[in-house]
């Protein structure tokens, strides 16, 4: 399963909201009042997002001193009544024509009961957006990154498709920064938060080429008396978020749910130069020329094969020269044989099963090997 997200323009990452053509998607949460008779009149608006769950739910048992138990029932009458608005809001929604999402605040704790609570208050049926949203990359504050890895993985578990990410700059950049140590978290489709007007400087390109959403207004740079986008019949602290697309191809790609392709990597390709000045702009979405996959194992072969003919004195792991040669000649022989195997990927003329993601693959019970 793989996620479609366009791969962002120069226009897409400076201002893009006044585009005509960049569909626009609210969210929100409980505290936000919504006209909803007024909001359809925008025709941009092409989806709402709103949020479900918080954390981990409140506990089935209310139990301790008389303090303790009053604020156990104050939570789950909150849960309770966010629950029967969050539903509400989704037959409102969908009624109207708007594509719906929920999303889940992460919060430290077990992200297993996490993923589960998030699945069973938002009930999400096949066309609606799942997002996780994590704050910030605070363990202390916030879900940690590693447990988030376990969150989007379960809940792929339970429901077949993977939640889209919302973060901030800086999170998404360490996150892109450590891909390989976040496989799942650095290939969900990015739903990115920054306030600013322009934001090519700052987005990590070289992971993600474009963002899914781009949240571009909320109470931290929208009041009565300026706001990039004023939404009808929402108040100023709504949350904006605008597409990198149209809204008939926003409604193509939504609800996303699938996993973006992995970025090249330098092994596999090399950079197409760039005019100095467009690089110092800042405003530069880089492309790539394919290699053949086996080029750098081809490279290391002759230079070991050369280094084992030419400077057998330089063995490390040999007692005299002819030993020395022989050590390199077996290296040169192992990499042949690695780069066959490449060129033959994946797995000689076996086929992956469709709908088998290699990272999850794992987590499916009862399989251990491929088909």
């Amino acid at each position: 399963m793989s996620a479609w997200v366009a791969p962002g323009s120069a226009s897409d990452f400076s201002q893009p909201w006044k585009r005509s053509d960049r569909a626009l998607v609210v969210d929100a949460y409980e505290y936000n009042s919504i006209d909803w008779q007024k909001l359809v009149t925008d025709k941009r608006i092409v989806g709402f997002i709103n949020k479900a769950s918080d954390g981990l739910s409140p506990p089935y048992a209310c139990k301790g001193n008389d303090t303790e138990v009053s604020l156990c029932k104050a939570l789950w009458k909150r849960h309770a009544v966010a629950r029967e608005l969050f539903h509400t809001r989704k037959t409102v929604a969908k009624t109207l024509g708007l594509e719906w999402g929920a999303y889940h605040l992460a919060r430290p704790g077990n992200p297993i009961d996490q993923a589960n609570n998030f699945i069973d208050f938002a009930e999400p049926g096949p066309d609606d957006l799942l997002a996780l949203d994590i704050e910030d990359n605070d363990p202390e504050k916030w879900m940690s990154l590693e447990d988030a890895e376990e969150f989007v993985r379960h809940v792929h578990r339970r429901i077949g498709r993977f939640p889209i990410l919302y973060t901030n700059g800086a999170t998404a950049q360490h996150i892109a920064d450590n891909r390989e140590k976040y496989s799942l978290l650095s290939r969900l489709p990015l739903w990115y938060a920054r306030y600013k007007p322009e934001i090519g400087i700052h987005f990590p390109k070289g992971n993600w080429q474009g963002y899914a959403l781009w949240q571009f207004s909320a109470r931290a740079n929208c009041n009565e008396k300026s706001c990039p986008y004023r939404v009808p019949g929402t108040p100023t602290d709504i949350d904006v978020n605008v597409a990198s697309m149209d809204a008939k191809e926003l409604r193509e790609a939504w609800p996303f749910g699938g996993l973006l392709d992995v970025p090249v990597e330098m092994i596999a390709s090399v950079p197409v130069p760039i005019a100095r000045a467009e690089g110092l702009a800042g405003e530069v979405t880089l492309a790539y020329a394919p290699v053949e996959k086996a080029s750098a194992l081809v490279a290391l072969e002759n230079a070991f094969q050369v280094r084992g003919q030419h400077y057998p004195e330089r063995a490390t792991y040999a007692a005299a020269a002819e030993k020395g040669s022989k050590f390199f000649a077996r290296i040169a022989s192992y990499l042949v044989g690695l780069k066959q195997t490449l060129i033959a990927w994946p797995f000689g003329q076996q086929e992956i099963a469709i709908g088998v993601d290699p990272i999850t693959t794992a987590t499916i019970p009862g399989r251990t090997e491929l088909p």
